[in-house]
């Protein structure tokens, strides 16, 4: 009896050692059995002949559970059946009502609606290509995204009409069918949709429309925005897209689960983590149109959602709303997203209850990714051995000024010690390609590097500035180049740039974000000159963001300079600008701040810098 007390003791003892010396060790080893596993679902998807879709997945889950809800919708449920009855009726529409075949790529300009989800899988019986756009983009940058994937037709929600007639003469000259969500039209060339589908057949259609599909098929394109000024479309296979879809698994969501969507399903985020990963995992979505702090938490107790998406500013918002007594009476139990700041993710938890946040990283247009599976506040994943081998990667240095990785004497990158900030690079490899964009090689490429590590060597360029501690946890710090992140939307500095510079009186521009506290990100300033003897026109300056820009890329402080500094190599400086920021009292340069209620930019002055800045006034 003796001699098993002590053993007892000192396996007891031993393992304390081991939870004190390697405290997350149960954790990363749970992480590596579902790594493992969805590796291995993934090999067995690629092995099937034909290749097995996430719409055979979707198909495979009708046969098992025909009458679940798929979509919840205000008041409206549709089951697995439903969605795919309409999805055979949009498919059959479209081969009576359009050249549709094997192969071509088909542009939604949807917002979130039910019909987003079978239009697309119906698209999917029909073996084409998703591109799915941003609703608030228009003229130009709508015109940019549409003919950059090479697709034929265009299926826009009603809303959009006006949107779409702005740029109908352009994509008809083109011979692209345009399609409206209506059931009737009264402009020419603009084909209603809506009656067609109506009066389409539900039967199922032939595999045969979809045998040619492949692992390495396009079957989404999603767009970004990048350092070019215009969005820029992320090729994803089927296979990525399946990278994607199992990402709910890796988070520890299971078939049980109610998930509640409110981004928008035209990001990566809405479509693919939610969206997919839904079908992947058998469970109900409950879609809203667009996110509403004061319903959010309603509407899950409401559908009794257990599954959350985020983003930061999400969880910031809800946050910031007055405090309820029935704050925790809700049975969400995950959260999985990305761009939460510490100090939210302790609020959230502290306010709301015990909440498992699954922080995440991963770009559109990347080749990794990260998880937090641990729960670490403010990580955005961590350092495991078994992820790295299979997913090489690394933090280089990288100098901000010259915006470029470091190189040492013999030409090769530099990896940071642990502690340091780096550019996250990452190799491309067969295990972890990397598409690129859709007609744009000139970006495609500037997205690689080359002889990092040793001569032929290849690496994603992610933009990303990250850091590693100690204890091996991943943290986001920055991102290089001319994009920055504002309201859960990327905006790119040159697009903006050459929208303000249509504005008669202006003579150059340099867009920057600012860092304002307690936001998410930064908010657009830009640094104007003006042509000679010409001033700055207020009320033609907001007439003019206000058409040409969605909400969240219009600038919101406008800096007027007698000139810009710029490089020996022509670029702006913005380094300078940025930490100059938008207090008047620290700049001499006439400032002006966007305000809505006036319609107008308006000249900035301490008060409305100090009420910026202590909340009174909301960005």
């Amino acid at each position: 009896m003796e001699t098993l007390v002590t053993v007892l003791l000192g396996v007891s003892l031993i393992l304390a050692f081991i939870h004190f010396k390697f405290p997350c060790l149960w954790h990363d080893f749970q992480y590596l059995r579902k790594f493992a596993a969805v590796r291995l679902q993934r090999l067995k998807f690629r092995q099937k002949k034909p290749f097995y879709t996430i719409l055979d997945c979707f198909l495979d889950r009708v046969r098992k559970h025909p009458e679940k809800p798929f979509i919840i919708f205000g008041n409206k449920s549709y089951s697995y059946l439903d969605v795919d009855r309409q999805s055979n009726k949009v498919a059959n529409a479209l081969r009576t009502h359009s050249s549709l075949t094997e192969g071509d790529t088909v542009t939604l300009f949807l917002g979130n609606e039910p019909c987003f989800a079978w239009i697309w899988l119906g698209l999917c019986k029909l073996g084409c290509a998703a591109s799915v756009l941003n609703i608030n983009i228009r003229a130009q940058s709508l015109l940019h995204c549409f003919f950059c994937c090479d697709s034929s037709v265009l299926i826009a929600a009603a809303e959009l009409e006006e949107a779409v007639k702005e740029v109908l003469p352009q994509l008809l000259e083109r011979n692209v069918t345009v399609f409206l969500l209506k059931s009737q039209s009264g402009t020419e060339g603009l084909r209603s949709l809506s009656e067609k589908i109506d009066r389409a057949s539900d039967e199922p259609l032939s595999p045969d429309l979809r045998s040619r599909v492949t692992m390495d098929s396009p079957g989404l394109f999603i767009f970004t925005s990048g350092t070019t000024g215009l969005p820029k479309a992320s090729i994803f296979s089927q296979d990525k897209v399946w990278a994607g879809a199992l990402f709910l698994c890796l988070a520890g969501v299971t078939s049980q689960d109610v998930i509640y969507i409110p981004l928008p399903l035209y990001h990566g985020s809405g479509l693919l983590l939610g969206l997919s990963g839904a079908i992947e995992r058998g469970i109900t979505v409950v879609l809203k149109r667009k996110f509403s702090v004061s319903q959010f938490w309603d509407d899950c107790r409401r559908d009794h959602v257990t599954v959350i998406i985020y983003i930061g500013e999400i969880m910031r918002y809800l946050c910031n709303t007055p405090k309820r007594d029935n704050d925790r009476e809700h049975r969400v139990r995950i959260a999985v997203g990305n761009g939460i700041r510490a100090d939210v993710w302790r609020s959230v938890l502290e306010r709301f209850g015990d909440i498992k946040i699954v922080e995440f990283y991963g770009a559109s247009d990347g080749n990794i990714s990260f998880i937090n599976y641990v729960g670490k506040i403010g990580a955005i994943g961590r350092v495991h051995y078994f992820h790295k081998m299979v997913l090489p990667y690394t933090l280089i240095k990288f100098d901000t000024i010259r915006e470029e990785p470091v190189r040492d004497s013999n030409g090769r990158c530099i990896e940071v010690w642990k502690g340091e900030t780096g550019l996250l690079v990452s190799k491309i490899t067969k295990m972890a390609p990397f598409a690129g964009y859709a007609g744009n090689l000139e970006h495609t490429e500037k997205k690689k590097l080359r002889d990092v590590f040793q001569k032929g060597d290849l690496y994603f360029n992610s933009g990303d500035l990250l850091m590693i501690d100690h204890d091996n946890f991943i943290y986001f710090q920055d991102r290089v180049g001319d994009t920055f992140r504002w309201k859960g939307e990327n905006v790119a500095t040159t697009e903006v740039s050459d929208i303000l510079k249509k504005m008669e009186f202006v003579e150059d521009v340099n867009v920057y974000g600012v860092k304002v506290p307690g936001y998410e990100g930064r908010v657009g300033m830009a640094a104007v000159t003006l042509r000679e003897r010409r001033e700055f026109n207020c009320t033609e300056a907001f007439t003019h963001v206000s058409s040409y820009l969605p909400a969240y890329a219009r600038p919101r402080f406008i800096r007027i300079q007698t000139c810009l500094e710029i490089t020996g190599t022509f670029k702006y400086i913005k380094t300078k600008l940025e930490k100059d920021g938008f207090n008047p009292a620290m700049i001499h340069d006439p400032l002006f701040v966007l305000e809505e209620k006036n319609n107008s930019y308006t000249p900035m002055t301490q008060m409305h810098y100090d009420s910026i800045i202590s909340g009174k006034i909301r960005l």
